[in-house]
């Protein structure tokens, strides 16, 4: 899922200089990449409403809600993936937050709990959004194709409006795969949603395991152009 797309602006590549003290990594331009600490967290919240509440594919397809507005079942599952301490941020010069990854954990075995979270959602938008992200995941059980119990998971993937078209969902993916790295993780997946967060995961390896045409899901969560499909993609880490 994500909210970043292309804009005419110079592209940023992150150097190879990592803090070890605090995660850091300096991107150039005066932006720095570093893990999402719990103090951030509603500065977080307040980037994603007003950003990827509105702008992810899915979300704008079946009008989630407006810009800059709340949705406590989505904020509640933002919230949760945050408590996994496994997300980063990118943040600016005025350390203003640029864009974000929210990053969790899936464990082997969560086929039923998943299942009970979809069936107590109550907005019938929000709940067909994550009905279509649990069918997709049911056409392959990820942990035992790749033979482990936990995969890191890149669930959430939004840039500021602002700054977009810098290349910083790259570097915010690329930090993630650091981070799942250096957790010891051999699998890293996202179900990706549009054409412009599955054009990065590609550059990353990532393949496509199966997805979900958009033409084959129902009128009112169809995304328009140039979203074409829900991908399921998935990164073997070395």
């Amino acid at each position: 899922m994500s909210s970043s797309s292309p804009q005419q602006q110079p592209t940023l590549t992150a150097s190879n200089s990592v803090n070890n003290v605090n995660g850091e990594v300096d991107c150039g331009d005066g932006l720095r990449c570093l893990p999402v600490p719990k103090r951030r967290y509603d500065e977080v919240m307040a980037h994603l409403r007003l950003n990827f509440f509105a702008d992810e594919p899915l979300n704008r397809a079946v009008g989630l809600c407006k810009r800059g507005e709340n949705h406590l079942e989505l904020e509640k599952h933002c919230l949760a993936t945050l408590a996994s301490r496994m997300s980063c941020m990118i943040v600016d010069e005025n350390d203003k937050i640029a864009g974000t990854a929210l990053n969790g954990i899936v464990k082997r075995g969560e086929r039923d709990e998943n299942e009970r979270r979809l069936a107590e959602l109550r907005d019938p938008k929000f709940k067909s959004i994550f009905a279509l992200l649990f069918k997709i995941n049911e056409k392959c059980d990820i942990p035992n194709k790749y033979g482990v119990d936990e995969i890191f998971e890149c669930r959430i993937l939004s840039v500021d409006e602002s700054f977009r078209g810098r290349g910083l969902a790259n570097l915010l993916v690329e930090n993630s795969i650091r981070i799942a790295k250096s957790n010891g993780f051999k699998i890293m997946k996202a179900d990706a949603t549009g054409l412009f967060s599955q054009k990065v995961f590609l550059k990353y390896d990532f393949n496509v395991i199966t997805e979900i045409p958009y033409s084959d899901v129902e009128p009112s969560l169809r995304p328009g152009p140039p979203h074409k499909a829900l991908k399921l993609m998935v990164k073997i880490l070395n």
